[in-house]
């Protein structure tokens, strides 16, 4: 076999590099081939939504009776306000003002001499799906215990559909819930 130079080898290995790489330049830039583009990071949808709201029916003695859409977490005088204001012969001193209200509620804002609606919110009523530990105590019967417990379950289960359903709680039965039902508003 012919010996083969060392500067042949060079020159042959030379050439084998030029021709691959003017063969990619050929095929990729050359060719007009924009080069790879890196991944563009996607940001997530936004997941702002729009303020949750309660519509509540307002009558009696305000300005505006009628529906009226107030933000979540309301309280009775912010759906007075809403409706236009009390009127002149309005007795806010029968209602009570600091209550919370919820999408579907009905507040009745009554007349001096007129005696409050049962069925709306009134200043002595404790909501069972709204009270604190501590606003839970002011019922006949209920003390720190049986408040806390009340609260967990309703953590526990979600809202009581009925005042029946204070019969799951523990501690509670009949009797016990007989004194509480005149304080309670809701459900």
């Amino acid at each position: 076999m012919p010996e083969v130079s060392a500067g042949r080898v060079a020159l042959a290995l030379g050439v084998v590099i030029v021709g691959a790489a003017a063969v990619g330049l050929w095929f990729g830039v050359g060719r007009g081939v924009p080069p790879p583009v890196p991944p563009v990071a996607v940001a997530p949808a936004s997941t702002a939504t729009a303020p949750a709201t309660a519509t509540v029916h307002v009558t009696g003695a305000v300005v505006e009776p009628g529906l009226v859409v107030v933000p979540e977490g309301s309280r009775v005088a912010d759906v007075v306000a809403a409706a236009g204001g009390s009127t002149a012969s309005a007795d806010l001193g029968v209602i009570n003002l600091a209550q919370l209200v919820t999408d579907g509620d009905r507040v009745h804002i009554p007349n001096v001499g007129e005696r409050a609606d049962p069925g709306t919110t009134e200043a002595s009523g404790v909501d069972l799906n709204r009270a604190s530990a501590a606003e839970l105590e002011a019922l006949d019967g209920v003390g720190p215990v049986l408040a806390r417990r009340i609260v967990e379950w309703r953590d526990a289960y979600g809202p009581f559909a009925s005042v029946e359903d204070l019969l799951d709680v523990p501690g509670i039965g009949e009797a016990k819930l007989a004194g509480m039902r005149d304080g309670i508003t809701a459900p």
